[in-house]
């Protein structure tokens, strides 16, 4: 296992319910525009911490899995709209070129599970979050900003969850 960077933090989580409230406390710091890249296993937690994330960003809709979708949109009162992307069905760089990331930001924050199947299409800028099983309800969560713009985002993300575990 790599050495986390200076910026980097490690979180973990001891249920579906903890894993959401981690995805709240990050979705409230979330901005038009923002990328945030998932990876990890089939049942790693990605969708769960996407549905901490919509709440914390302000949406009240139901998140759900886009497997076979590619993506949800959850709206927010303000007009913004979050997009949820899952690349697992993609079977090519091709296709995930054709779905224009950009469109999606230019409405609100953009978050892909097995963002590793796009890694070649994200900005420069973004938080990759590496989620692993670590026991039946166990989660470790890496995030990792890319970029001088999520550094910022981290260091406001971790004052939010010191106290929340």
């Amino acid at each position: 296992m790599p050495i986390l960077s200076a910026h980097a933090i490690e979180l973990f989580s001891n249920s579906a319910e903890q894993t959401q409230r981690i995805g709240n406390q990050f979705g409230a710091l979330l901005e038009k525009g923002d990328v945030i890249a998932l990876q990890g296993d089939l049942g790693a937690g990605k969708t769960t911490l996407v549905q901490g994330i919509a709440s914390g960003w302000g949406s009240a809709e139901a998140v759900t899995s886009p497997t076979f979708v590619l993506v949800n949109q959850y709206d927010r009162p303000d007009g913004q709209r979050m997009s949820h992307l899952d690349a697992y069905r993609l079977d090519n760089l091709t296709q995930a070129e054709d779905l224009d990331l950009d469109h999606y930001q230019d409405k609100g924050p953009l978050v892909i599970e097995w963002a590793e199947r796009v890694k070649n299409l994200l900005p420069e800028q973004h938080l990759w979050v590496e989620l692993f099983h670590v026991g039946e309800s166990r989660r470790r969560m890496e995030f990792r900003p890319q970029g001088e713009y999520f550094v910022a985002r981290i260091a406001q993300f971790q004052q939010a969850v010191i106290g929340l575990l």
